[in-house]
């Protein structure tokens, strides 16, 4: 049995980067939503250029969970994006957290999770807050579980299709 280790992602793995987004997002959100919706959605949102920009970004942070040379999940966090919600606290989003079909259930969202909050806390932010699809239930109990409460709405464009997802958010 492998352990996993998470690992600061460079530049060097924006495809990487890339092709894990592209995997984890078909696998959880394929089943709902059209292929013409989600083709549009995978071409705007990683592709591998578009990733290296967000890699390079000094308020972007990367870290992938990797099972020896595979990676099985990945976190993005972003900083100085802020709600109007937020009364001024300070904030990080959790951009995306995603681990493979295959992982799900092994410990990696967990260490992912566990992973932004230190860094939440490292960086001595009030808040760590994020967004998903109100149908993605499992997700949903998933940060409930971490303390994650709703605290707005907000609409999400996949290709054609105008979604909700709802924001929630986590006090430091």
């Amino acid at each position: 049995m492998s352990t996993i280790q998470l690992r600061v992602a460079s530049k060097e793995d924006a495809e990487l980067i890339a092709d894990l987004s592209r995997q984890t997002f078909v696998e959880t959100f394929a089943d709902a939503n059209t292929p013409e919706d989600m083709a549009i959605f995978l071409d705007e949102q990683f592709s591998r250029k578009m990733l290296i920009d967000e890699v390079g970004s000094p308020q972007t942070y990367f870290f992938l969970a990797m099972d020896g040379e595979e990676a099985v999940g990945y976190l993005k966090l972003r900083d100085g994006v802020s709600k109007k919600e937020f009364n001024q606290k300070t904030s990080i989003e959790i951009a995306r957290l995603y681990a493979v079909k295959s992982a799900i259930g092994k410990g990696i969202g967990k260490m992912l999770m566990q992973k932004a909050i230190d860094i939440a806390l490292e960086m001595h932010r009030e808040l760590i807050w994020l967004g998903v699809w109100e149908n993605n239930h499992r997700a949903i109990e998933f940060y409930h579980k971490w303390g994650f409460e709703k605290f707005a709405e907000h609409r999400f464009i996949l290709g054609n299709d105008v979604q909700t997802d709802w924001l929630m958010w986590k006090v430091l």
